[in-house]
């Protein structure tokens, strides 16, 4: 779909993209089998980026490391991700055309906390989530300022807290079992701690992956409404359709408006001018006439 190609170029042209996959029922013999959507988002917005923001979105059979390798192959930039073991060999140095940069994701990190907070009470995980929490607050503060300023705000403010985080973190663990939930909870962090902290050296990069989490909300309401996809060809089908949706909302455009617009405009539309129809650039056909 033409559409659809254009909008995967767009982000994967970002210089920092969001990923995260989710399940989805398929239709097999008598039962169903679990298949994979995997969404990507570009969405400058938050270092105040001038180009409109995207979502691509696949379906694959399994969640094999394979699937992610073979939709990036040909992107290399910063990638906001969980910490998902099919990822690793797209942050290799020797990977081809060069490495994907990981930034891990701090809401993924605090919700082992909070869960331990909300469910056993425990008071270690209560003071990580506080901690943490005091990252978030900086955060919303430079939502939407240029790097360099939010970077600015972040080696002022932040670093301090993510000196302090660790160094905290490593004296509660010492103290803990190894087979402790707390302390996978410490260990989660810590193993990954490079990427955790890469924001406060790079503007352009946010403390979650929710850009992502977002966009995959849609699909777990769906399941709910069709239930199952009704073959491959049908997940791919929806990965597209989803694409379309996803990238509409993100510019703040009526989706079923848009589609409707566009999907009767295509036929006679020159394949060059195709970015016309994009959700960024789109006017609906009568309103393009009544200004003509």
């Amino acid at each position: 779909m033409p559409l659809v190609d254009v909008i995967r170029a767009r982000v994967f042209a970002a210089e920092r993209i969001h990923a995260d996959d989710t399940t989805v029922p398929v239709l097999a013999k008598g039962k169903t089998r679990v298949g994979r959507l995997w969404t990507y988002v570009r969405d400058d917005r938050p270092f105040a980026g001038p180009d409109p923001p995207a979502a691509v979105l696949f379906y694959s059979r399994d969640r094999g490391g394979e699937h992610p390798e073979q939709h990036l192959a040909g992107y290399v930039g910063l990638m906001q991700a969980d910490a998902y073991a099919g990822f690793t060999k797209l942050y290799e140095a020797n990977r081809k055309p060069g490495p994907i940069v990981e930034a891990a994701c701090w809401a993924h990190a605090r919700r082992k906390f909070f869960d331990l907070a909300r469910l056993s009470k425990a008071p270690i995980a209560a003071e990580a989530v506080k901690r943490i929490d005091a990252l978030f607050a900086i955060e919303r503060e430079i939502n939407g300022m240029p790097p360099q300023e939010r970077l600015r705000v972040r080696q002022e403010r932040s670093r301090p807290l993510i000196i302090e985080l660790q160094t905290w973190l490593r004296e509660q663990r010492a103290r803990l079992s190894r087979n402790n939930d707390t302390t996978k909870a410490i260990n989660y962090s810590l193993n990954r701690w490079d990427a955790f902290t890469r924001f406060l050296d790079d503007g352009r990069l946010c403390l979650s992956n929710n850009a992502a989490e977002r966009e995959l909300r849609a699909i777990a309401v769906g399941r709910r409404n069709w239930t199952f996809a009704g073959s491959d060809n049908g997940g791919r089908r929806a990965a597209a359709i989803y694409t379309l949706i996803a990238t509409a909302k993100l510019n703040d455009v009526d989706p079923q408006a848009w589609l409707a617009d566009v999907l009767a405009r295509l036929p006679d539309h020159p394949a060059k001018r195709i970015h016309e129809l994009l959700p960024w650039n789109w006017h609906p056909q009568n309103a393009a006439a009544e200004a003509a």
